[in-house]
């Protein structure tokens, strides 16, 4: 078996290494070669291009930043690689996309004779090195079955979530509140600095009362430490709250606080942040503010 592999992000990088040392043969490709080119020191074979990552191959995996690259990728109007797969082929995607993307994903794999199989991942860059992500599976048992030696590559849980279409449902929801506790965070950090207030209390008290999360402990002291490295970009945030937003306003309950969370977002990346961590929403408050928000030099872990 030949797993083809396209997107070297954050998290895919961490997914070829471990699928390459753990024994599985894998083509990898990504837009900027010398990524690919880095995994061959793990065993991995790099591709000069997409179709020649997924050429023939049983399971093509996609880990790339939206839904409308998977599509392009497979079945774009410049010649997607769908028709470069055998029948039967799994067409395994990682990446966080929406619920009209599953739906179609499936319907047109179908058409030609593919499996797809929707596999969001949570957790960040370093567990996906460490081979410890989690995988959300949406599909069948007798599916997930087959791919379990795939993610017992890389995963430390996998979670068989429900049918097709139910993994990308709960990790917009995970997503989604996950950014916007950031954005609620940054808001307050920034709010905090504007007023003076101490910020090592700040973080101390909010991490040891009802404003602990798992995003604060993650990311709370990086963000006063100034730390906005793309472990979780803006961009992709900001696409994750937008697919979230899309998919609730279409079921008719109300969308507002959605709505405005995404809109936090969009500001930030017009101001050019897109590419920096999600944390970097709290620069345009500070922008307006005049104020960072940091803490002292010589305090925290």
């Amino acid at each position: 078996m030949t797993i083809g592999f396209i997107g070297l992000g954050g998290m895919g990088t961490g997914l070829v290494k471990n699928l390459a040392l753990k024994g599985q043969a894998v083509r990898c490709f990504d837009l900027a070669p010398e990524k690919a080119q880095r995994m061959a020191e793990f065993g991995a074979a790099p591709a000069a291009s997409i179709r020649e990552a997924a050429e023939g191959v049983s399971i093509l995996a996609l880990c790339v930043t939206t839904a409308e690259a998977v599509e392009a990728i497979l079945f774009g109007a410049d010649g997607g690689v769908a028709g470069l797969l055998p029948a039967g082929a799994i067409v395994l995607d990682h990446t966080t996309v929406s619920p009209e993307h599953v739906e179609r994903m499936n319907a047109r794999c179908a058409e030609v004779g593919l499996r797809y199989a929707e596999a969001p991942i949570t957790r960040t860059p370093i567990h996906a090195e460490q081979g410890r992500v989690n995988v959300l599976f949406g599909g069948t048992a007798e599916l997930l079955d087959e791919l379990r030696p795939v993610f017992a590559c890389y995963a430390e849980n996998v979670f068989h979530v429900g049918p097709s279409g139910h993994a990308i449902r709960l990790k917009l929801i995970h997503n989604y509140i996950a950014f916007a506790t950031v954005a609620a965070y940054c808001e307050g950090f920034a709010l905090a600095a504007r007023e003076g207030l101490d910020m090592t209390k700040v973080i101390d008290i909010i991490s040891s009362a009802g404003g602990k999360s798992g995003m604060m402990d993650l990311y709370g002291e990086k963000t006063l430490r100034r730390d906005f490295a793309p472990y979780m970009s803006l961009a992709n945030a900001e696409k994750d709250v937008k697919y979230y937003a899309r998919w609730l306003e279409a079921t008719g309950l109300p969308s507002g606080m959605a709505e405005a969370v995404h809109q936090t977002y969009v500001n930030a990346s017009d101001l050019g942040y897109g590419g920096e961590g999600c944390t970097a929403v709290i620069k345009p408050y500070e922008r307006a503010s005049g104020v960072e928000a940091r803490l002292p030099d010589g305090t925290g872990s």
